[in-house]
């Protein structure tokens, strides 16, 4: 299955590109499930049908479904006090009701992954497109995986849940009560679904769709969002330049400066861009979601690779090459850490475990040229294997 991820700017019409190309691809015989976790139906307005916590057929080959945050949240804190029950007692802590319980912010994001997870496995579909918020949450969102597991990791690292048989004595003996199981038992059950999650975004089928209005606003996002998909080394299936208006609109004072502004942005983008007429209204229903003329989705995406070049001989280094489009060199940062390095890159950082044969290289500088940080690793002599 493949897995279309689509965000943008917020307000440049991310849900209703969503809702085109998922009608276009269901069109086109493909089974075609699109997502979205919006509170409020935008993405139903856009069907034409109304959607919600159950999946609901909107044509042939086309299913929708939003699933509810809220009874998703309810269920999760009840599992959860369910599980700590004992240590709840022992603080004297009282019990939430679930009809008591909002979801808290985040929780639609949490809900997005965990449906997103669902259908992944599920396979019942050849292409999940997925309704992301605005960039910048969309991003904070899809590190959140790799994040969250790295934290597990670091607080309950997998050594310690393997030592379950000796906790009972092991707080006899210290004299301090040891975590309880139903801790680590939760860690390893989120452990599992962070990983399932982190596998569909790693997938060769998944890439990311962006949305912006062309002008300078939607430049700008535009180009923050591919520096921040690609230190996540998420590939950009195409950019959608969205609500472009016809040149003849220029002869209209109020719209001249707007088809000024949307004309030299198209210039920049260099062909880069796939436009989307502006309808003259919010479209609604089938047949306007036809008349958009949303593109295909590109059957041949090219994944994002880091290599490692060997020039060893040449240079006596290797070269990890991170292709970083748009970044800025005083706004890049790289720190190593053990056997990881930490890359900022203008307002985005990831933590990144390095390459095996890296591992045993001192880090011996760094460059960016062309959109692309080349990292050199020198080999460390007391690590390294000797040659005869």
């Amino acid at each position: 299955m493949r897995t279309l991820l689509i965000t943008g700017p917020g307000g440049s019409g991310r849900t209703t590109v969503a809702a085109a190309t998922a009608q276009r691809a269901a069109a086109e015989g493909a089974r075609t499930l699109v997502l979205s976790a919006d509170r409020t139906d935008t993405l139903g307005a856009a069907l034409g049908v109304r959607t919600g916590p159950a999946p609901v057929n909107v044509a042939a080959r086309l299913t929708a479904w939003r699933p509810d945050a809220a009874a998703g949240f309810r269920d999760d804190l009840t599992g959860f006090q369910d599980r700590a029950a004992t240590v709840l007692d022992l603080l004297g802590a009282s019990r939430l009701d679930p009809e008591e319980v909002t979801p808290l912010p985040g929780a639609e994001e949490l809900t997005l992954l965990r449906a997103l997870r669902d259908a992944a496995l599920a396979e019942a579909h050849d292409l999940l497109v997925v309704d992301l918020p605005p960039a910048p949450q969309a991003l904070a969102l899809l590190a959140l995986p790799e994040e969250l597991r790295r934290y597990l990791r670091r607080l309950l690292p997998p050594e310690r849940q393997a030592a379950r048989a000796l906790r009972p004595m092991l707080g006899r003996l210290a004299g301090v009560p040891m975590p309880a199981e139903w801790l680590y038992e939760t860690t390893a059950r989120w452990d599992t679904e962070l990983a399932a999650v982190e596998a569909v975004l790693a997938d060769r089928g998944t890439a990311v769709r962006l949305v912006a209005e062309p002008g300078p606003a939607g430049a700008d996002a535009i180009r923050d969002a591919r520096l921040g998909l690609a230190l996540r080394a998420l590939p950009v299936e195409s950019l959608i330049a969205n609500r472009v208006l016809p040149e003849d609109a220029a002869d209209d004072g109020r719209l001249g400066r707007l088809v000024t502004q949307q004309r030299k942005t198209l210039q920049e983008w260099d062909g880069a861009s796939r436009p989307v007429a502006h309808l003259g209204h919010d479209p609604r229903g089938a047949d306007d979601l036809t008349a958009l003329a949303a593109p295909a989705v590109n059957p041949a995406v090219s994944p994002v690779e880091w290599p490692v070049a060997d020039r060893l001989a040449q240079d006596g280094v290797l070269v990890w090459r991170l292709p970083l489009p748009g970044a800025v060199r005083d706004e890049l940062d790289l720190v190593r850490r053990g056997d990881e390095l930490v890359v900022t890159a203008g307002p985005f950082r990831r933590i990144v475990a390095l390459p095996s044969v890296l591992r045993r290289c001192t880090v011996e500088g760094a460059a960016l040229r062309d959109g692309e940080l080349c990292v050199r690793f020198a080999p460390d002599p007391g690590l390294w294997p000797r040659t005869r």
